[in-house]
């Protein structure tokens, strides 16, 4: 019997990111959080980026929260497929 992997995939809404820097900032944090396998940032300087973060399970809201805020930005909205 084989088991097959299912990737969680949550988009979150931030604001306050700018430029290049900011994604980096964001971006680290967030694959800082266990299970997490990849981060991909659409910017929208001066407006709401959305951050995509795949993981190995579905991650918990105040961790994602925690890890944006660290960074330096604000959670607007969380989604998940």
């Amino acid at each position: 019997m084989s088991t097959t992997e299912i990737d969680r995939t949550t988009v979150v809404d931030v604001e306050g990111m700018t430029c290049g820097h900011c994604v980096q900032h964001v971006t680290t944090e967030l694959k800082n959080l266990d299970d997490v396998k990849n981060v991909s940032v659409e910017l929208n300087a001066g407006g709401i980026s959305q951050v995509t973060v795949v993981a190995d399970v579905v991650l918990d809201d105040a961790a994602l929260r925690a890890a944006v805020d660290e960074a330096g930005y604000t959670v607007a909205a969380i989604h998940r497929d």
